[in-house]
């Protein structure tokens, strides 16, 4: 599968481009989910020759009770309460937002805070933001609300076990490391992060907006959704004035509440406003015209 599209520093994600494979798995209700299902579900990111991550995404990969639970959760999501998808697909697409925009901060110079205050390294901080973008809805398999919260007490035993090959002081700071970056992803204060990776993932998980991930409308239509369908695209690139720079391109303009919930709910709080341009633009006869500056 290939969800991503890099030219120079641009990435975008196609999100009608979906794996036939974790469709599969995740869309065919009332079959017992075994062994053979879950091991179809593979996450996809580019790794960038960081062997820390390589090994830790192939942990994942291998991981049946995890890939179970990402099963659990978006029967919750989509099946039951109607919401967008919150399954695998949502996890890659999110775990490759947020690597790429590590690594367009750390180009610039900006440390990261497992690097500031704990003395490991970027690698280290790309797992962080790995495990977090594919662990941070876990809590959803119990429920909705208060999922955030959770995602905690799930996640922290899957990762005393995934990362049991490092010593003990160094797992224990991934392990904290990475909750903190899963509670960042809350709404209201609970998500005002306090780490570089934090800010993140809470940025990488809200630029999972465009059509294909409202795909699944069983139960109920609401303004999220028809604001999902408005988005066509959104892209991450290297800056100009800012570090970074998000384009995001609508077919109406319905997509503008998506645009404004991420700016005012995730971008705000999540301290890399001041690295970060935000740009809407409107598709209108083929043509690609600015509709609102973000500044």
């Amino acid at each position: 599968m290939q969800n991503n599209t890099t030219v120079g520093y641009t990435i975008q994600f196609n999100m009608d481009k979906r794996s036939l494979s974790i469709n599969k798995f995740m869309d065919n209700q009332g079959k017992k989910i075994d062994e053979g299902r879950t091991s179809i579900v593979k996450i996809k990111v580019d790794t960038n020759g960081n062997k820390l991550l390589e090994k830790v995404v192939a942990l994942i990969n291998e991981n049946r009770e995890i890939k179970t639970l990402w099963r659990i959760i978006n029967v919750n999501a989509t099946d039951r309460l109607g919401y967008s998808d919150h399954g695998p697909t949502h996890f890659q697409i999110v775990a490759n937002y947020s690597l790429r925009i590590l690594r367009l901060l750390d180009k610039k110079g900006v440390e990261m805070s497992v690097v500031k205050n704990f003395g490991l390294t970027k690698e280290h901080a790309e797992v962080i933001v790995f495990l977090a973008s594919v662990l941070h809805d876990l809590g959803m398999s119990i429920h909705r609300v208060s999922h955030e919260t959770f995602s905690l007490f799930l996640v922290n035993p899957l990762l005393k076990d995934l990362l049991s090959f490092m010593e003990v002081e160094e797992r224990t700071v991934m392990v904290s490391e990475t909750l903190h970056a899963i509670i960042s992803h809350s709404h209201g204060s609970a998500g005002r992060t306090s780490t570089i990776e934090g800010g993140i993932v809470r940025v990488a998980d809200a630029l999972d907006m465009t059509k294909g991930r409202s795909r699944v409308l069983k139960i109920l239509v609401d303004i999220e959704n028809i604001s999902n369908q408005a988005i066509e695209s959104v892209y991450v690139n290297e800056g100009t004035e800012k570090f970074i720079d998000i384009k995001i391109t609508m077919t109406n303009p319905a997509g503008l509440f998506q645009i404004d919930d991420f700016v005012e709910e995730k971008l705000d709080p999540s301290g890399l406003k001041k690295y970060i341009d935000v740009k809407a633009y409107i598709i209108e006869n083929g043509e690609e015209k600015l509709f609102k500056d973000f500044e």
